[in-house]
């Protein structure tokens, strides 16, 4: 078996020899179990249903222990709004490192309830302590919890002649990471008011508003939120879960310039690289002018970026002119970048 060496989500050959088989008791109870191109799980429970979705609890310290929980409580409600319904309880298990202070663990928490209480969320319980071995900047993991009727859930099915749109963008959270992280490359490069931009894309890594307002428009078929390989991963992996082809046009996906040259100044791939706040949707077509206006009066830029097609006719990017087959693109690019800056940082 291939040696699992690279960082980041394990690759999907793994899920399907291994993790995928191996699930546990069947129950009919559960209408969306794991696999790829799906951020929750669904139960149904009568004529209501309960999403459910887990993450690592990510507490990136260099960013300011206040940036860092707001993310953290950010991509858990990303995974269950990206359903359709909105997230309602949070389950916490907190394996805090031993450095952690006190006064951090308070400034930790009080984001936590403050964010938890504009989104909607009441913590339902949990688990606190410190614990030798455990590190920035995993400290723990989480499960958010909706619950809804089940004519609001959205389980992702695309059908060929949907529209894709993509909100805000790609590589939101690489340029808010690297951004942040590696500020003084930027500002060598661009300028300090430029930096300053680019820091502030960090606030748009989330998908709860963007996937929210989608849903309630009528005719969304898929949504799903650009993580790990980003765009082109997101978009190949909801392509294979509805089994159907794509034709995927860059030209037409808005690009943000503080996303842009941020990437550049990284040497980034924008497309592939990691994008927690870009959400991917399908919609039908008749339904895709009025998803963009909606998203537009709350401002959020999107982009209608292509159409679902039949899965003989693949998946393909159409770029200048170019028509190229689109493949998942297995290694996120910024993880490679992002270690190869901490050592820059370090030696600086």
């Amino acid at each position: 078996m291939e040696k699992l060496s690279q960082l980041g989500k394990i690759p999907p050959y793994f899920f399907n020899k291994v993790i995928y088989p191996r699930l546990g008791k069947r129950d009919t109870s559960i209408i969306v179990k794991p696999q790829h191109g799906v951020d929750f799980g669904v139960i149904r429970l009568g004529n209501k249903v309960i999403v459910l979705s887990t993450d690592p609890f990510f507490i990136a310290r260099e960013l300011g222990i206040e940036k860092a929980a707001w993310f953290a409580v950010h991509i858990i409600a990303s995974d269950v709004a990206v359903s359709g319904i909105r997230p309602r309880y949070l389950s916490i298990d907190l394996n805090l490192p031993p450095e952690m202070t006190e006064s951090e663990l308070a400034i930790m928490w009080d984001v936590v309830h403050r964010e938890c209480k504009k989104l909607g969320i009441a913590v339902v319980t949990g688990h606190t302590g410190r614990y030798a071995g455990c590190n920035y900047p995993m400290v723990g993991g989480a499960t958010m919890l909706g619950i809804d009727k089940k004519e609001k859930l959205i389980i992702p099915k695309i059908n060929i002649g949907d529209t894709i749109i993509v909100s805000k963008g790609p590589a939101i959270e690489t340029t808010g990471l690297m951004a942040n992280y590696f500020s003084n490359f930027l500002e060598d490069r661009f300028g300090k008011l430029f930096a300053r931009r680019a820091r502030n894309i960090y606030y748009q890594m989330s998908t709860v508003k963007d996937a929210l307002i989608t849903a309630s428009v009528k005719g969304v078929t898929a949504m799903h939120d650009a993580t790990e390989c980003g765009v082109f991963g997101g978009l190949y992996e909801m392509a294979m879960h509805s089994k159907v082809g794509m034709n995927i046009y860059l030209d037409q996906m808005v690009i943000q310039e503080e996303v842009k040259k941020t990437c550049e100044c990284f040497g980034i791939d924008p497309y592939r690289a990691i994008s927690e706040g870009t959400l991917l949707a399908t919609v039908k077509e008749a339904k895709a002018k009025a998803v963009l206006n909606a998203l537009k009066n709350e401002g959020i830029v999107a982009s209608i970026v292509g159409e679902a097609r039949s899965l003989k006719e693949g998946i393909y990017i159409f770029d200048k002119g170019r028509k190229q087959a689109l493949e998942h693109p297995k290694v996120d690019p910024f993880w490679i970048r992002f270690e190869e800056y901490l050592k820059k940082r370090s030696a600086s």
